[in-house]
């Protein structure tokens, strides 16, 4: 398992969050999703044997929204 955070651009509402969390979550792979509207980031533990950053963010962008960074740290 990996923690993967990935920096949007701007978030402009609410419904944005909840836009993202719900594709995110839909991937498989994906636990944990949070989405913190005020920092523009996402949160989510991936199993990276089903799913990577990448993949997560390609999903974010295919919605409309900027991802500026991926970061992925291993879970001990």
């Amino acid at each position: 398992m990996a923690k993967v955070i990935l920096q949007l651009g701007a978030l402009t509402c609410p419904s944005c969050m909840t836009k993202i969390r719900k594709a995110v979550e839909n991937q498989d792979g994906v636990s944990n999703v949070k989405v913190l509207f005020n920092a523009g980031k996402v949160r989510a533990d991936i199993d990276q044997s089903k799913v990577t950053g990448d993949d997560l963010s390609t999903v974010i962008t295919d919605l409309g929204y900027e991802v500026k960074k991926v970061k992925t740290k291993e879970l001990a």
